[in-house]
């Protein structure tokens, strides 16, 4: 049996305080993502080389489904590495 002495502690207050996502492309009013704003992508794409899901990110619908197009797009012309093996 389990002992409710012996479980272990969590941090009740990383539990609390979530930082609220916000969409940066709507803040800044921005109507397309442009596949030639390389600076802008490298913030949506991991360590890996993977591009960072919108749960992640805070990313709105409609601008993840611009970003993943535009980020695949720059992947295809070499401006922005499929994964960390390539370097650019």
């Amino acid at each position: 049996k389990f002992n409710k002495d012996k479980r272990p502690k969590r941090n009740t207050q990383s539990l609390l305080f979530k930082r609220k996502r916000f969409c940066r492309f709507t803040v800044a009013g921005v109507e397309e993502i442009d596949y030639k704003d390389i600076d802008t992508l490298r913030d949506f794409i991991g360590e890996n080389g993977k591009i960072i899901p919108a749960r992640l990110t805070g990313t709105r619908a409609i601008y993840q489904r611009q970003l993943n197009t535009a980020i695949k797009r720059a992947r295809f012309l070499a401006m922005v590495p499929y994964s960390d093996q390539h370097r650019v």
